[in-house]
């Protein structure tokens, strides 16, 4: 195309570029370097370029280079303002989504639905359901992704519950659901202890013959076993004809969150035998299974295989997974000793695991120590101050215990009362 000079041809150097920003065998430094070289590059130039960098490791850029399209002058389109808003949910940014919410409007795209979608997509991932829901409500007119996305961003951000009363919404108002919507909303079943909804759901998905594909399919396995439903969790895992690393992930978790710890690791070697690499998910389900059966040489074995083996850098949620497998076990010094190890700071979660060993193997000069570093992190605690002076009294140190709970009444600590909570008519 050099040689020939078609190079210089905006339509067939467009084709170039699209190939190389978005195909699996492209190059997306290739097709920047591309772009920077052609003079006064067209529209689908730029949106092809920001589109690359949207799905790329640096979404950033992606905005950069929206910023130089305006500078220039270049007026978006309505295929410009979806690849950027991706680009701003990948980065995180809220800000930037209400930036480009003002060129919504600053360019009349205000009544482009996917323009809207996206948008509201955006507002999601950066976690600002307020601004989602506004403009949720305020759209004239929604179609399924619209009802998907919204339901879809409270899930996500842990409002399961709004995402399960935006789903009868929208059963209301004769939206008929797809197999997106279905996945999203059997998470919040998951997350909400609605075993009866998640039933009565996948009963009409069998109705409708809706395919149950890798995705779904996870959802279900997720919902049953989350809700303690092991067995028809299980069921449909083996029926399943293709397979994730979630889809294990989820399996193994549930086995081990309800008891079944060996049916867990059993599992595990299952996955490892097969061509899908385990990931840190997966790892905290096995250990937490490890930690259920008390099996600590197993544990130990698998905590160190993660890196060596796997390639996978334990994280702080497997350490507490260690911390409190040795704890349980009564290696309560092994386990202080694995936390000092540990290139990131105890959080109180690892802290309390440790301060819980030490309460059940009474090692009260690791409890004091544990307390003081609980107490740096989070000093109106009093929980650990209660662990401890519940470990003077069997100790007969009441002097101790009366010194505590003086420095609990300075501090102005009260213990919280304890409180449970029950499901009724869902």
């Amino acid at each position: 195309m050099i040689i020939s000079s078609r190079i210089h041809d905006h339509f067939a150097a467009s084709r170039l570029l699209s190939f190389c920003a978005l195909s699996e065998s492209g190059d997306l430094h290739y097709a920047t370097k591309l772009f920077n070289n052609t003079q006064n590059p067209n529209l689908f130039m730029w949106n092809t370029l920001i589109r690359g960098h949207a799905n790329s490791q640096i979404p950033e850029k992606s905005v950069f280079l929206y910023v130089q399209m305006r500078k220039l002058g270049v007026v978006p389109n309505n295929h410009t303002l979806p690849f950027l808003l991706k680009a701003c949910s990948n980065c995180g940014y809220s800000e930037s989504c209400k930036q480009v919410h003002t060129h919504v409007f600053k360019f009349g795209l205000e009544l482009e639905l996917h323009i809207v979608n996206a948008l509201m997509r955006g507002y999601c991932v950066s976690t600002d359901l307020e601004g989602a829901r506004q403009l949720f409500d305020e759209m004239q007119e929604r179609n399924l992704i619209t009802w998907t996305t919204m339901i879809s961003g409270y899930v996500q951000n842990f409002c399961a519950d709004e995402g399960l009363v935006l789903f009868n919404k929208m059963i209301l108002e004769d939206f008929e659901p797809n197999g997106a919507t279905f996945a999203s909303v059997l998470s919040a079943c998951a997350d909400s202890d609605c075993l009866e909804l998640g039933e009565r759901i996948h009963g009409f998905i069998k109705t409708k013959n809706i395919e149950i594909g890798v995705i779904l399919g996870t959802a279900l396995v997720h919902m049953y076993a989350k809700n303690g439903a092991i067995m028809k969790a299980k069921t449909l895992f083996d029926k399943m004809p293709q397979r994730n690393i979630a889809t294990w992930n989820v399996m193994i978790c549930g086995l081990a969150g309800h008891g079944h710890a060996q049916e867990a690791l059993t599992l595990f070697q299952e996955l490892d035998k097969g061509q899908i690499i385990p990931n840190d998910i997966t790892f905290v389900g096995v250990l937490s299974a490890c930690c259920h059966a008390g099996l600590i040489i197993v544990g130990r074995e698998i905590f160190n295989s993660m890196k060596r083996v796997y390639g996978v850098e334990p994280k702080i949620e497997h350490y507490g997974c260690m911390v409190d497998l040795l704890g349980r076990g009564g290696k309560v010094a092994e386990a202080e000793e694995l936390i000092k190890e540990m290139t990131w700071k105890a959080d109180v979660v690892i802290l309390g695991a440790l301060l819980a060993a030490c309460k059940n193997h009474r090692n009260i000069e690791v409890a004091e120590r544990v307390v003081r570093d609980i107490q740096a992190l989070e000093p109106d605690n009093h929980g650990a101050y209660v662990v401890l002076a519940g470990m003077y009294a069997e100790a007969g140190r009441w002097e101790d215990v009366r010194g505590l709970r003086t420095t609990m009444r300075r501090a102005k600590l009260n213990k919280t009362p304890g409180w449970s909570k029950a499901d009724v008519d869902n």
